[in-house]
């Protein structure tokens, strides 16, 4: 049974926050003077602190403080009465978990106190990491030899469990989205839907739409009614990607989500509940853009709850020979032979800086898949842009034996070899019967039979199709 320890000056608050509370199952402790629960903190253990931010003579702020000292893991929300929130903002900063309004409804109130615990459960709990991971370094496609990663694989599955927001920071191509969807995939709404929007992709009207969705004839265009992604993700996750981008109008929207759970259709009159989690995702500076007047500061703390940094690939050499192993056997599949990094390439993978990151490391090493005719995956067949980059082109011989790889596999040959590949592959996946492998490739058994003995090699004719 959770504890929580409620303190305000005003004996009716006390009396029902203390009679909704209780009704919920929680263990209650409620006092009106803050130098008993100055005692109280020091003395006892808490799982929830609830405090009135204006209080005499020791007011909430300075409880905050004393808790974040005596009781750093315990939950704090904060009460205020009060239109403007620059304090409760404050003490966000100082380590509250939450603020809510007076006069508070009660549903928000308690899905606050609910997301309070959850939270300090998951930061408590003594979690058993999962020792049945595919790889001793892979947590749902996420590679993670990186001290850094293997902190974020930690945190995922720490938080995940929970509904608490989620702020994840990384430069484009880190795979911000990839660890938005672990977040989802462990946690309880993994039977859910995971939706993502770019909002940096959409124009500042159809973002509008994207989310919250409109009503018929809202806007030119609007035929019919339509729901958002909120509505959409019901029970599950929603991902803002690129949230820096999102335009002012629709983060004071965003914020409003966050604070009552419900949202309106653009061009609507009522009010629709919706109950999905948020995660959030940026490659620029909040803060900054706080201070340039482009992002909110109050819906900053709102998502900021968790902040996970994910380090450009540059500064995780740990991560870049089992990443490019892990995106070769992607691309082949698990029944083919993966062809294997010789050590001139390790060496020119790791001393490369990778501008753009895992998506670019992905791309590199499909394009050395797309021309290694053998075993070994060498230095002839990486990207000329990373090879350049690294003074790996300088020598005229190096050069040429590149050319001569190139002259050896002329593109006929190539699209030949690639064709055999497949239809072997489409054999195996019907148990060897050439008849259906035929049929599932839409050509004739003789045609199938004719061009399946054939071991094209680089110095041999290419008969004329049959096709």
């Amino acid at each position: 049974m959770s504890r929580v320890l409620l303190v305000d000056n005003e004996a009716s608050i006390l009396s029902v926050l203390s009679t909704l509370l209780k009704s919920e199952g929680y263990e209650v402790l409620s006092v009106r003077e803050g130098e008993k629960a100055v005692t109280l903190i020091k003395t006892e253990r808490f799982d929830l602190m609830i405090f009135d931010i204006r209080m005499t003579p020791i007011d909430g702020m300075e409880l905050l403080k004393i808790t974040r000292s005596e009781q750093p893991e315990t939950s704090v929300i904060m009460l205020t009465a009060y239109g403007s929130i620059e304090t409760a903002i404050e003490a966000m900063k100082l380590g509250a978990f939450d603020y809510v309004t007076k006069p508070f409804k009660v549903d928000e109130l308690l899905i606050t106190v609910h997301r309070a615990l959850d939270y300090r459960q998951a930061l408590t709990e003594n979690v058993n990491l999962k020792a049945e991971l595919k790889t001793k370094y892979r947590l749902e496609n996420i590679v993670a030899e990186s001290q850094s990663m293997k902190n974020v694989c930690e945190m995922i599955e720490r938080v995940a469990p929970t509904d608490t927001t989620v702020l994840i920071y990384g430069e484009s191509g880190t795979g911000k989205e990839l660890v938005a969807k672990a977040f989802h995939m462990y946690s309880h709404r993994k039977n859910g839907k995971f939706l993502a929007v770019n909002c940096a992709a959409l124009p500042e009207p159809l973002l509008e739409s994207e989310m919250f969705g409109h009503m018929k004839g809202a806007f030119t265009g609007a035929s019919c009614n339509k729901k958002g992604l909120f509505e959409a993700a019901e029970g599950g996750t929603i991902f803002l990607d690129e949230i820096g981008a999102m335009p002012l109008s629709i983060q004071s929207k965003l914020l409003r989500v966050l604070q009552e759970r419900e949202i309106r259709r653009v061009g609507g009159t009522e009010n629709i509940n919706v109950n999905a989690r948020i995660l959030t995702a940026t490659n620029t500076n909040l803060e900054q853009a706080i201070k340039s007047g482009t992002f909110r500061e109050d819906l900053y703390y709102r998502i900021s709850v968790i902040p996970v940094t994910i380090d450009p690939l540059r500064e995780r050499q740990e991560d870049i020979i089992p990443l490019a192993q892990h995106i070769i056997r992607q691309e082949l599949g698990p029944n083919r032979e993966m062809p294997r990094l010789d050590m001139e390439v390790r060496e020119i993978l790791q001393k490369y800086t990778w501008p753009g990151n895992v998506r670019e490391l992905e791309n590199a090493m499909k394009h050395a898949i797309a021309f290694t005719s053998g075993s070994v995956i060498t230095r002839t067949v990486l990207p000329m842009k990373i090879l350049s980059a690294i003074g790996e082109t300088q020598d005229s011989s190096d050069t040429e034996d590149g050319i001569a790889h190139f002259r050896n596999k002329s593109l006929k040959v190539f699209l030949v070899q690639k064709e055999k590949e497949y239809m072997e592959a489409v054999i195996e996946a019907v148990g060897g019967d050439k008849e259906k492998a035929a049929q599932a490739l839409k050509i004739s058994l003789a045609t199938l039979y004719r061009k399946l003995p054939k071991e094209v090699k680089p110095e041999e004719s290419v008969p004329p199709d049959a096709d």
